[in-house]
């Protein structure tokens, strides 16, 4: 049998990360089913969930109108790993910087959003990132930047910023690591991270 993977699928690169999710998973022997998340009743089944990048209002928005929202937080709770890429990571943080954000409050951050610059200053930076052997090739688009950490840990940093944060079972990015063929981040966050609880390769068999 294979894991159940969800990505939310109301904004952003839901079909990169499906891609990601899946080179992850066969890096890791692991099998896994990916859906996109358009509504509610669907993140309760799903071992694994990624939180793209979009515009963090319009995400915030969505997730809460449509019932997924609560479902996202019980999934934390229940120590099952969440990824949550750029605005992403926004949405997930306890302290958005902006009011028309309803946070999840599921990373125990505040964030600066487009800490970083507009669509214009986009850059690949290589960023050493905490469990990974490499630097990791990171894509910043109009990226945030974590202002204050509370009891999240920091992975990595660009520029003296934090830009890869861990809470638990919740990693988040400031950069997209959708848009690479390199999938170690989604591997660090559902496969490596020994902070979530996902089944073990004989409980899924």
């Amino acid at each position: 049998m294979s894991l159940t993977a969800g990505v939310v699928a109301v904004q952003g690169d839901v079909s990169e990360h499906a891609a990601a999710i899946e080179r992850a998973a066969t890096a890791h022997g692991r099998e896994v089913t990916v859906h996109e998340i358009r509504g509610s009743g669907i993140v309760p089944e799903c071992d694994l969930l990624a939180m793209p990048g979009g515009e963090s209002t319009t995400i915030s928005r969505l997730i809460h109108s449509d019932g997924i929202a609560p479902e996202i937080q019980d999934h934390v709770a229940a120590g099952k790993p969440l990824l949550a890429t750029c605005a992403g990571l926004i949405v997930a943080s306890s302290d958005a910087g902006d009011d028309r954000v309803d946070e999840l409050d599921v990373i125990d951050v505040s964030v600066e959003r487009n800490a970083f610059g507009r669509q214009k200053d986009s850059f690949e930076a290589p960023v050493t990132v905490a469990g990974l052997d490499d630097p990791y090739p990171a894509v910043f688009i109009r990226a945030p930047a974590v202002d204050a950490v509370g009891e999240a840990d920091v992975l990595a940093t660009w520029d003296e910023r934090p830009v890869a944060v861990q809470d638990g079972p919740v990693v988040g990015t400031s950069f997209h690591p959708e848009l690479i063929p390199d999938s170690r981040i989604h591997g660090l966050a559902f496969f490596e991270n020994e902070a979530a609880a996902v089944p073990a390769l004989e409980d899924v068999q």
